[in-house]
């Protein structure tokens, strides 16, 4: 799983599935995230934000890879630790 400090937050490279029975998120060799909304309109995109907010309680945003399956994904305003840690539970 690749994480990546920034000056603003943590940025975290995804694959994510949409599509799926249930959201969830997977930790291999990478972080892969399955959402339950179709990738039509941008349902998915606002599920994984929705969903990655309340698991960091922080502010998300994806910064790119928006029509992709593969997203950068910034967690503001939060350490590395603090991202791992949350992802564990």
């Amino acid at each position: 799983m690749k994480t990546l400090k920034t000056k603003n937050g943590v940025m975290l490279k995804a694959h994510v599935k949409p599509r799926s029975r249930s959201f969830r998120i997977q930790i291999n060799d990478e972080l892969v995230i399955f959402c339950r909304q179709p990738p039509v309109e941008g349902k998915a995109n606002r599920e994984l934000i929705k969903e990655l907010s309340k698991i960091f309680k922080r502010k998300v945003e994806i910064v790119s890879g928006s029509r992709s399956r593969i997203k950068d994904i910034l967690i503001k305003d939060t350490t590395k630790k603090e991202v791992l840690k949350a992802l564990k539970t």
